[in-house]
């Protein structure tokens, strides 16, 4: 078969601090047609995600660090365009992928999952039943233990995992309040997603905020920001309390210069409550178990997939910029083509 044109993104230089556009690089590759075994997937969608700023550092985590020159990768949704004698893959299925940044590849299949359009939208496999849904989920009720009756705090609460966090303790009854970036991200939280109550932190006092909706104190807090909030909460933890650590995206573009250490940690030790970082990976066995769940949510509308969708390949500089200054509103996918 002929060889296809592909765009892709590259990271040209490291960022230092807030990334930039000029810090990536849009590139023309020639992408060659299926080999034996193998198939052609173009692109639909791909996801957007903070993590991906901690891989643009120069060292490994539990990810290996992005190398200059290379496409980035990462979450993604195709559909196989062509194949090579692929017995497991036909034309026209759609598959989600880790292939993402780029328009076209090959592949033998092995690193790809087929996913149903029938069930819920292209985007929802990148959200609600995709690695924000399975972080929240296993976050939630697996390190934080989620019970009905009490009070969760979440940050980034109109992001891609918080909003699915919030609606999932609100679907276990209880208590929940979110905090956000805008008025529009508020109102969306309370009048559409369920939520308790919901904070404005660029117009907002937190600590104060909390200590009016949380009188009793904080059961559980989902971390997504770190920074002054995590320390406002830690001021305000009941006893017993558990700490989720999921991310610190405040923080992110300070990576290895000057990210700091919460205030008030010994709350840890007088409220005898506990703080634990996860990762998704951790609950793997458990996956069968969430989506049976959050699929079961959705489709009973106790579960809103809000997404955020920006358009064309060569945006994709902008858009996980987006990210860091908190101008997303959902789940930040960007759009590549259109499906066949």
């Amino acid at each position: 078969m002929s060889a296809n044109k592909s765009r892709e993104i590259r990271l040209k230089k490291r960022p230092v601090g807030l990334p930039v556009p000029s810090d990536f690089e849009l590139v023309e590759t020639a992408v060659p047609g299926p080999a034996a075994g193998q198939v052609l997937v173009r692109n639909i969608v791909m996801s957007v995600d903070p993590y991906m700023r901690a891989r643009m550092t120069d060292r490994d985590s539990y990810l290996p660090a992005f190398r200059l020159g290379e496409a980035l990768s990462g979450r993604a949704v195709g559909q196989v365009a062509a194949s090579n004698g692929n017995a497991d893959f036909r034309v026209g299925d759609y598959v989600s992928h880790f292939s993402g940044w780029r328009e076209w590849f090959t592949t033998d299949g092995s690193d790809l999952q087929k996913i149903d359009p029938a069930l819920a939208p292209l985007s929802a496999y990148l959200g609600t039943f995709g690695m924000p849904g399975l972080t929240a989920y296993g976050g939630l009720l697996k390190v934080g233990e989620a019970k009905e009756g009490e009070r969760v705090f979440v940050s980034a609460a109109a992001g891609a995992v918080g909003s699915v966090v919030c609606q999932i303790a609100k679907n276990k009854g209880c208590y929940v309040v979110g905090s956000a970036g805008s008025d529009e991200k508020c109102d969306w939280l309370v009048k559409e997603a369920g939520f308790d109550a919901a904070i404005d932190y660029k117009r907002e006092k937190v600590g104060k905020a909390l200590s009016e909706h949380c009188k009793k104190g904080i059961n559980i807090y989902f971390d997504n920001v770190g920074g002054e909030i995590l320390d406002d909460v830690l001021a305000r933890i009941a006893f017993g309390a558990r700490i989720v650590l999921c991310g610190a995206i405040s923080q992110y573009n300070e990576m290895g210069v000057s990210m700091r250490g919460p205030k008030n940690y010994m709350n840890l030790v007088l409220r005898g409550a506990r703080m634990e970082g996860f990762l998704v990976f951790q609950f793997a066995s458990k996956n069968a178990q969430a989506i049976a769940d959050l699929t079961k949510w959705h489709a009973e509308g106790k579960i809103i997939n809000k997404i955020d969708l920006a358009h064309g390949l060569e945006n994709c500089p902008k858009t996980i910029i987006r990210l860091f200054t908190g101008a997303n509103f959902g789940k930040q996918l960007l759009k590549v083509a259109d499906p066949q």
